[in-house]
């Protein structure tokens, strides 16, 4: 039984389920859907966590009977590599984008400043939209499952599975091993320290989003550190980023050469440091839309850069594969993204436009 892909799908209907339930709570405030939700969220993060170790112990003892290990890890390896191998595909990289994502929620639920706001709405919007994104990144994986197995089909033939948990795996007899650009040290923390900066994203965009709705100052007690340690991590991913491709790439002695993915993954940085100086401000009633915008515009700036990345259409030395189902669904989810923020962004705008006006109106 390949427990991986139970797991995959598992998580897939927990998360999608603790996004509904949270929205029946923040409609209805009904005690039932919130104690459901918490424990549907415990639920998801519990399988993707065991998933992912799971699928550590397929690449460290050379499981090749799995497609992404026979991808990325063989015998010849040592554990060090063996291990890196797990953010060094797609589906791999994305299980730990997620793990974190969830992770991270319940840190936000159960520590620090933000635990003080358990219950309020604009935690309640924060828990909503952050599920819903994870949602969005267990369904690619379910759709392209890290857990995927070789089977022998009736006719002898031999072909990966990505349904059939039961399926009879064949015995692969070697793995193809890592890419031999990635065979390299910095593989070791590059990668993961850049997916942790992109999971960070989330909170601060789910808080920026709920206050766009509900107009409510306390979204950057949220988004305030979460927003730092995002920066933190992914100045960390790029300057390593940039070291690992002066080793290996050369690129003409110098550490940047403006590659689509690198370039992509530079401009959430930069409106992120827009962020950090304009979050200064608003506790003085200053730049509070601006923030908002920040926080919104980083995250989607996130998903676009993941969208260089997957879908293949920018020739990049750090791209994966030609344009699939996994590159329409996140160009399908960066277009809802986009159009909804937009929507909100030019909402609380006005809104701000017409209450300004009105007290203009009221001065004598």
């Amino acid at each position: 039984m390949n427990l991986g892909m139970i797991l995959i799908w598992l998580a897939f209907l927990c998360g999608v389920g603790a996004t509904f339930t949270s929205i029946r709570y923040y409609m209805g405030s009904d005690t039932t859907s919130g104690m459901l939700t918490k424990k549907l969220e415990t639920l998801c993060t519990a399988t993707v966590t065991l998933s992912a170790f799971i699928l550590m112990i397929h690449l460290l003892s050379v499981n090749v009977s799995y497609e992404y290990v026979f991808n990325h890890s063989s015998t010849d390896l040592s554990w060090f590599y063996r291990l890196s191998a797990f953010w060094a595909g797609q589906e791999g990289s994305l299980l730990l984008w997620t793990w974190a994502i969830l992770v991270m929620l319940m840190l936000v639920r159960r520590s620090g400043q933000t635990k003080e706001l358990a219950g309020t709405k604009i935690m309640d919007i924060t828990a909503i939209i952050t599920m819903a994104i994870t949602s969005v990144f267990l369904m690619l994986l379910v759709i392209d499952n890290p857990f995927s197995a070789f089977r022998v089909l009736p006719s002898g033939s031999v072909e990966p599975t990505n349904w059939n948990p039961f399926a009879i795996l064949y015995d692969v007899p070697y793995g193809q091993g890592m890419n031999p650009l990635l065979r390299n040290p910095w593989m070791a923390v590059h990668p993961p320290v850049l997916f942790l900066g992109y999971a960070a994203f989330t909170i601060p965009f789910a808080a920026a989003v709920g206050n766009l709705i509900i107009n409510d100052e306390r979204w950057t007690l949220i988004a305030r550190n979460w927003m730092r340690i995002s920066w933190l991590f992914l100045t960390l991913g790029i300057g390593l980023g940039g070291f690992w491709a002066y080793e290996v790439l050369g690129w003409g002695a110098w550490y940047w050469t403006w590659d689509p993915v690198e370039t992509s993954s530079l401009i959430p940085w930069i409106t992120a440091t827009a962020y950090l100086h304009a979050q200064t401000r608003t506790k003085y009633g200053e730049y509070g839309f601006l923030a908002s915008m920040l926080a919104v515009a980083s995250f989607i700036l996130v998903i676009f850069a993941t969208f260089v990345t997957r879908s293949g259409m920018w020739a990049s030395v750090h791209s994966w594969q030609d344009f699939t189902s996994e590159g329409l669904v996140i160009a399908i989810f960066l277009v809802i993204l986009t159009g909804t923020s937009v929507y909100l962004l030019g909402k609380r705008y006005f809104e701000n436009e017409q209450e300004e006006n009105g007290q203009e109106a009221c001065e004598p």
